[in-house]
């Protein structure tokens, strides 16, 4: 009997054993199922590990791609954005105000923390502000000033210094004459603020009766064309003797400077430009253009991404300048531009990294 006993009894304990884990399986499985997750995420959180529910997101509502200068813009605020742990979404209308507003809206229903604006229309975008604040975020304008909006950052360089950058150098060469200005877009506030700069410093010229403007046009839309339409027409409105121009940006000098080498002049009329493009660097190396205005763009882009982050985590932004865009007194940040020639090119853009020398050099004829 107490043999047989003997026998069962491991097959009693293997039983018992049986029926204890299913006890503890079923316990387990009574649980909530995200009770483990909850577990893992705080345990993540403690040791500091950020979720991807928490990463901050950027929207970047860009007016156009078409340049050489944003595509840059584009390029260095997404690596300065994600750099800095966060991602960005962006977006370009090319210059349709209607889509520009619909793709914000779009960057706003898609839930970022912050948008950034380059506006197309100063004006128009404006109800993109309003639509950010109505969700809850805030809005940093991006080189160009949102007109008439209650923004809440400005990230930019000081254009007015830009235009009286492009005069100042302009009128050492030129103290005396007939003037060109084909300015750029009139919905760009930066346009305007490019103009201001170059009268700033040819006004009292003017005043003198040393300087004559013979020709002052905006270029609609910023369209290279349009540029080039209107140094036709100032060259056959003025019999084709002028002294000089001053062109808003590099590609509409460039389009001035294409259409005074068809009247023979390309290289005679001293011509200003600014952004710093490569092929504005190349015409200053070959002779016909004058000068352009570097705006480091990666500077821009990198103190932008820099504060977006920032404002979308919350943190307050103290600035020592604030410019009126018609409705408040904006907290800006403006960055110094500088003036490139012939004589200090290697020493800036190039030196710089901003262009390479064999590419600014490259049509350069011995």
């Amino acid at each position: 009997m107490e043999l047989g006993i003997r026998r069962l009894l491991p097959m009693f304990v293997t039983l018992a054993l049986f029926f204890v884990a299913s006890g503890c399986e079923k316990a387990d499985r009574s649980l909530p199922q995200d009770v483990g997750t909850v577990q893992n995420i705080s345990l993540m959180q403690d040791k500091g590990v950020t979720s991807e529910v928490e990463k901050i997101k950027i929207g970047f509502s860009m007016d156009t791609l078409e340049e050489e200068r944003w595509l840059r813009d584009r390029a260095l605020f997404k690596s300065a954005v994600e750099s800095l742990g966060a991602e960005v979404e962006i977006l370009a209308a090319n210059g349709d105000d209607a889509l520009q507003v619909l793709q914000a809206e779009t960057l706003i229903s898609n839930g970022v923390d912050l948008l950034v604006i380059v506006p197309h229309n100063a004006e128009a975008t404006a109800t993109i502000v309003k639509k950010a604040h109505l969700a809850g975020i805030k809005v940093l304008s991006y080189d160009r000033l949102i007109k008439n909006a209650e923004i809440d950052l400005y990230v930019s360089f000081d254009n007015e210094r830009v235009g009286e950058l492009q005069a100042e150098a302009i009128t050492k060469i030129v103290p005396k004459g007939k003037y060109v200005y084909i300015g750029g877009a009139d919905t760009d506030n930066n346009a305007h603020l490019f103009k201001k700069g170059v009268f700033n410093v040819l006004q009292p010229l003017i005043d003198k009766g040393e300087i004559t403007v013979v020709y002052d046009q905006w270029t609609k839309n910023w369209l290279p064309s349009n540029a080039y339409a209107n140094m036709k027409e100032a060259l056959i409105a003025n019999g084709g003797k002028v002294d000089a121009v001053i062109a808003a940006n590099d590609a509409t000098a460039g389009m001035s400077i294409e259409a005074l080498e068809e009247a023979g002049l390309a290289g005679s009329i001293p011509v200003a430009g600014q952004d710093a493009e490569l092929s504005a660097a190349q015409r200053i190396v070959e002779g016909t253009q004058t000068m352009t205005v570097y705006k480091p763009i990666p500077t821009l882009a990198e103190e932008a991404a820099r504060l977006a982050v920032a404002m979308a985590k919350g943190e307050f932004i103290d600035t020592d300048r604030k410019v009126n865009n018609g409705k408040v007194e904006v907290p800006s940040v403006l960055l110094p531009p500088i003036a490139v020639n012939r004589a200090n090119i290697d020493e800036t853009v190039i030196a710089d990294g901003f262009h390479l020398k064999e590419d600014v050099y490259r049509n350069k004829r011995e």
